[in-house]
């Protein structure tokens, strides 16, 4: 089944707007908020019937106070700061500041501390009004949120499996990082939603490089092209140039606030907007449909 992943280079380009919207206007899809470090999908989609699961990864060091006799070569051993004394007999390791590298653990001579599973968030598979959704929340700070990401898709998957949709829709993460590079691999189409400043070019252009090293599809979508129309043209001459299809203009529109503010996608709300969002729909799903060139695998 084709799996379709929104990107952009950079925030504030309009992403998840667009991304509702397309939701909006699918009707047999998977949904994904892969923007697992600061998911907002789900405020448009107002998921319901969520069942959640705790995501587990890495480990956390904890003294166990009844084995520890306070020699303190933990403190010494540690690298990170993690092991303070609490007073002059006994340590404790700061579960903030610890980064489950096991030294302590391996080098304690009273074999006193613990080396218990972290949990770093929670992934959820919920009900909305568009279909299936399937998202998380990394706690803040915590680490793994590509191995997050690749967990979402693999439920993603299944659950599209299991109840016979033919697309998974997701709403990756802004930028290059971890997590958009799990967003990506073996995704079917990215579409790179920017805007007509020289930062979305830039940003753009990184996002659009990471995809050519995948050998991943991609397209554009011109958001709020109207307010700046020589940094608009310079875009889609270099898309042109490197043969990314624009699958769609988008002029600025309060009417974006507005929806937001009433919680409804664009095509809920209507307008002006909702119509290119609607033609940017079928430009995506006809790409999404073509066949592609075999992958050589080596």
């Amino acid at each position: 089944m084709p799996e379709i992943v929104v990107l952009s280079g950079k925030g504030g380009a309009g992403k998840t707007s667009v991304t509702a919207a397309f939701a909006a206007m699918s009707r047999n899809a998977v949904l994904c908020d892969l923007d697992v470090d600061a998911p907002d999908l789900h405020i448009l989609l107002a998921p319901r019937n969520s069942r959640r699961e705790p995501f587990v990864a890495g480990h956390l060091a904890a003294i166990d106070p009844a084995r520890c006799d306070g020699c303190g070569e933990c403190a010494a051993r540690c690298r990170y700061g993690a092991v303070s004394a609490a007073d002059r007999d006994r340590f404790v390791i700061n579960p903030a500041h610890c980064e489950g590298c096991k030294v302590c653990v391996v080098l304690c001579p009273r074999q006193a501390i613990l080396f218990t599973p972290r949990t770093c968030g929670v992934s959820a598979v919920s009900d909305t009004r568009f279909g299936p959704f399937v998202h998380a929340r990394l706690d803040p700070g915590a680490e793994n949120s590509g191995r997050l990401v690749a967990l979402l898709r693999q439920k993603a998957k299944a659950l599209a499996k299991e109840q016979g949709r033919d697309l998974i829709l997701a709403d990756g993460a802004p930028g290059i990082a971890c997590p958009v590079v799990s967003s990506i691999t073996g995704a079917s189409l990215a579409v790179l939603v920017t805007e007509p400043t020289p930062s979305g070019s830039h940003d753009l252009g990184r996002v659009a490089t990471l995809c050519d090293h995948f050998k991943l599809p991609t397209a554009v979508l011109l958001n709020k092209a109207d307010l700046n129309a020589d940094e608009a043209a310079r875009i889609e001459d270099a898309c042109r140039d490197a043969g990314r299809p624009i699958v769609g203009r988008l002029p600025y529109s309060p009417d974006v606030t507005a929806a937001m503010a009433a919680r409804q996608t664009l095509p809920e709300y209507g307008g002006p907007l909702a119509e290119a969002l609607a033609e940017a729909w079928a430009n995506v799903l006809n790409l999404a449909a073509a066949p592609k060139p075999q992958r050589n695998p080596f």
